[in-house]
Formats: structure tokens, C-alpha cells, sequence
């Protein structure tokens, strides 16, 4: 009996431990709104729908103040304990990416291209992406920095964390030191936002999406008898299966389109090894395979969605 007890107790502080050491990836990018008001935007055709997105390439390359910005809340980051992601890097990567898709071309008929966004964002498979928004204020001699953090979930975009506020004016005219001043006072409670929410993901699982559809000459849908049971309730059992405390959400579910929202994925899997949403969703492609010699093409849009087609790859 003692023993059982020591080894749940063992059990139980390792996973307390792993929890507490595992810090969340961060990416450091200047907010949506400071790039439009600074003009570094750009457009992609989504099907026929005019989209501007930031160009962060372009910002980097013409502003000077904005690697300065960036490289200090990384700095100030890295120094709490949190590994990041370098924008400028991971720029480079995506264009020497040369099995990316085209902005203006979509996985099939029916699907919305993947945003530039989504592409940087699956090059850099950060956790966390903060948006920093920052302005300069003038008073007589004395300068001041009024900013804006923003914490979002780089697979839901949904906002996590957030922090804003003016710094005391000062005489200091570098950029990076007015910055400092400014955050330093509210820094640590975001920091503890973003732990906090990270540890939700790895108690409870990270939210994704799935989408399940087929191809239009495809002789198998949903309703497809395969066994004793509807293809369709068989994939929700799978899904079932292989979330987080089964924590899922049947959106949507037709002879043509099953649609799965809240999908709590592990962050981890067995040995310890980081699963994103493709890997996870391979694992469904894989079971249809083999259990059902049933063809699947797998595809993603940014990192929180992933697409089974049923068919053919």
C-alpha cells in the first residue's frame, strides 16, 4: 500500500515538475495596427478578396527603431526564462522555404489560401506570438513611450494575455531605454499571464480545429456504412480517443462534412516530443488507412487547422 501511494505521489510531482519547467515559445512581431499607421502593409488576393496583411520583411528592412523595439522585449523575455523565436530569422526560413505555396492559391476548391501570416507562423511554430504596439511622447526635453502588448495563441489567435501603459517621461532618447522604463513595471504580471495560460494547455490540451470533408468523386461520405457503425461516429470516436480528458466540440456533421471546433490536443506526446496539429491529425489519416483501407489527403491551414479529404491524397 505505502508503496502505491509513494509511487502516485512520484507520479504526481513529475508531472507538476514538467509542467513548471516548460516555458511557451515566444515570437516577438509589431502589432497589425502599428504596421498600418506605418505603412508597412501589403495585399494577397484570397480568392478574390483583397486581404492587407503586415509585411514584416519590408518593416524590418526601412524601420530601424522597430529591430530595436523587438530585439528589447526579446531581451527583457529571454532574461525571465522565456526561449523565443527571432522575426528576422524566421523571415529568412520562410523564404528559403521553397515547398510553400503560393499566397494566392488554396488547397482545393472550396478552401481559403493560407495568409502569409499562417505560413510565417507554421515556419516558426511558436506558441505565443506578442504584439507590440508602441508611440513616442514628447514633453518639452523629455521623452516618453506609451506601448501595448498583446499575447495571442498562435494556433487560436485568441487573445491570452495583454499589458499597456506610458512610461515616466525621461531625458534618455534611445528608443530601447525609454522602452525599458515603460514595461519593466508591467512585464512580470504579463509574463505570468502567458505561464498561466500555457499551463492550462498542458493540464487540459491545446485548442484546435479539424475539418473532415471528401472529394466530390469520391463513392465514400460520412453516412458510409464501414462496420458496425457510420464512418462519421467512428471518426468522432477516434477524436474522442486522442483528446485531452476527450475534450472536443461536433460542430458540424453531414453525409459531406464533419467539422470538429475546441479539439484539446496534448502538447506532448509519450516521450516527450512537441505534437502540432498535422502531426496529431496524421494519426487519423493513419487509423482510416489502416483500419479501413481508406485514402485521406491531410493538409493545414496555419498551425491550429487541420483538413482530412477523403478519396484520395
Amino acid at each position: 500500500m505505502k508503496k502505491i501511494i509513494f509511487t502516485a505521489i512520484f507520479v504526481c510531482l513529475s508531472t507538476l515538475s514538467m509542467a513548471q519547467a516548460k516555458k511557451p515559445t515566444l515570437m516577438v512581431v509589431p502589432s497589425d495596427v502599428w504596421c498600418n499607421l506605418n505603412n508597412y502593409m501589403s495585399e494577397f488576393d484570397n480568392q478574390g478578396v483583397t486581404e492587407k496583411y503586415p509585411n514584416y520583411d519590408l518593416a524590418l528592412q526601412s524601420d530601424p527603431d522597430l529591430l530595436l523595439v523587438v530585439s528589447k522585449i526579446g531581451e527583457m523575455m529571454a532574461e525571465r526564462g522565456f526561449p523565443l523565436k527571432d522575426l528576422a530569422s524566421t523571415l529568412k526560413s520562410l523564404k528559403q522555404q521553397t515547398a510553400e505555396e503560393s499566397v494566392t492559391s488554396s488547397k482545393s476548391g472550396d478552401m481559403i489560401a493560407e495568409s502569409p501570416l499562417d505560413q510565417l507562423n507554421k515556419i516558426a511554430k511558436a506558441d505565443i506570438i506578442i504584439q507590440m504596439t508602441w508611440s513616442i511622447n514628447k514633453t518639452g526635453p523629455k521623452k516618453s513611450i506609451t506601448f501595448n502588448l498583446q499575447g495571442l495563441d498562435a494556433y487560436t489567435n485568441k487573445q491570452i494575455a495583454a499589458s499597456s501603459g506610458t512610461g515616466a517621461p525621461s531625458f534618455a532618447s534611445e528608443i530601447p531605454v525609454l522602452l525599458e522604463e515603460s514595461v519593466l513595471s508591467h512585464i512580470d504580471q504579463f509574463n505570468s499571464q502567458l505561464q498561466g495560460h500555457f499551463d492550462d494547455l498542458f493540464t487540459n490540451g491545446r485548442e484546435v480545429s479539424l475539418l473532415c470533408k471528401r472529394w466530390s468523386g469520391s463513392d465514400m461520405d460520412f453516412e458510409s456504412e464501414v462496420g458496425d457503425d457510420e464512418l462519421g461516429v467512428l471518426i468522432e470516436d477516434w477524436v474522442a480517443d486522442n483528446t485531452v480528458k476527450g475534450r472536443f466540440s461536433t460542430s458540424e456533421y453531414s453525409e459531406n462534412k464533419l467539422s470538429f471546433d475546441q479539439v484539446r490536443i496534448p502538447l506532448y506526446n509519450e516521450s516527450g516530443r512537441a505534437i502540432d496539429t498535422r502531426r496529431w491529425a496524421n494519426g487519423l489519416r493513419k487509423y482510416l488507412k489502416k483500419e479501413y483501407q481508406i485514402e485521406a489527403k491531410l493538409s493545414t491551414k496555419g498551425l491550429g487547422k487541420a483538413i482530412i479529404t477523403l478519396g484520395e491524397k
